[in-house]
């Protein structure tokens, strides 16, 4: 009964009074972590039991907790969908949160390209400078279609809102050949963009879909090189490189002339954000997860149901 008296007592002053486990700890003369304990010991005897009510605050935690088992990822984030169609902006607004809260001062930030991350870019606010952070493109330009949605654009949008530095990869994202390719990537200004790329704590990613659904074909790139598309066996995109259904990019006319940060480094980064929704893109979606080249996903409900089914 003692013991049951002493397990209330503290409970009530920890869970109803707000007081932390030192303050407690020194009311009673003992060490903070024997007040951890008794804390554990008034739980697995029953007398706090601790209910989440989850079901009107986050609607989507049963989904994303499977989508997260299913693949192994550190964390989904299911954006609501409030019309029909995909909502980038409040993809971007998610996305954006979910960055800043894992972000700290000093870190090297990887962004790929594409009108997803464009929304990020434009929802994110910080209040904060991040004056030691250092924003870094992984792929090259576009030429003159879309500049808007280049990863040089993208950096420097980022950098801008969180008064953070930024770099220039000055590179097209396809050159003429594997071998004007190689040439490019040889260059010491673009290695050392690459290796800066290698140690960042943080990647941005967006996911693009088949070939006829994806950004880069519909650009005046797309339109010039509509013929190696036809002979892509491919689901989707990362970075550009069209993959398979189990996330491998394999050499083709296409991928070996792209220029942008191997994907197969994607898996030593700490956080790989992919954010990326739509039904056209589910195939794509799935494809990158099997490959392990994200660990982060942010996607709206109805791409996650099809995911999680």
């Amino acid at each position: 009964m003692e013991d049951r008296r002493l397990l209330v007592k503290i409970s009530h002053m920890y869970y109803l009074e707000g007081a932390t486990q030192s303050e407690i700890a020194k009311v009673f003369g003992v060490s903070r972590s024997l007040i951890s304990k008794y804390l554990s010991k008034a739980r697995e005897a029953g007398i706090v039991e601790i209910k989440i009510h989850d079901g009107s605050h986050h609607p989507f935690m049963n989904i994303e907790a499977r989508i997260e088992k299913k693949y192994g990822l550190r964390e989904v984030i299911c954006v609501p969908n409030l019309g029909n169609g995909t909502d980038l902006d409040s993809i971007g607004t998610y996305a954006s949160r979910y960055l800043l809260r894992i972000l700290k001062n000093g870190q090297i930030v990887g962004v790929s390209s594409g009108t997803t991350l464009l929304s990020v870019a434009k929802q994110l606010s910080a209040k904060l400078p991040y004056a030691s952070t250092t924003f870094v493109p992984i792929v090259g330009g576009m030429g003159d279609e879309r500049v808007d949605i280049h990863a040089n654009v993208l950096v420097s949008m980022f950098a801008e809102k969180l008064k953070a530095h930024y770099k220039f990869l000055h590179a097209p994202v396809i050159a003429d050949s594997k071998k004007d390719k190689e040439l490019f990537m040889s260059q010491s200004s673009i290695q050392s963009v690459f290796e800066l790329a290698e140690k960042a704590d943080i990647i941005l990613v967006g996911i693009g879909g088949s070939p006829k659904h994806s950004t880069i074909t519909r650009s005046e790139i797309g339109k010039k090189y509509r013929q190696y598309f036809n002979e892509l066996d491919a689901v989707g995109d990362i970075c550009y490189k069209f993959i398979d259904e189990n996330g491998n990019a394999p050499s083709n006319s296409w991928n070996d002339k792209i220029i942008s940060f191997d994907i197969k480094k994607l898996k030593k980064i700490p956080f790989v954000i992919g954010v990326a929704a739509g039904v056209e893109k589910v195939e794509a979606i799935k494809a990158v997860l099997n490959g392990k080249l994200i660990n982060v996903l942010i996607t709206d409900e109805k791409t996650a149901e099809m995911l999680g089914s």
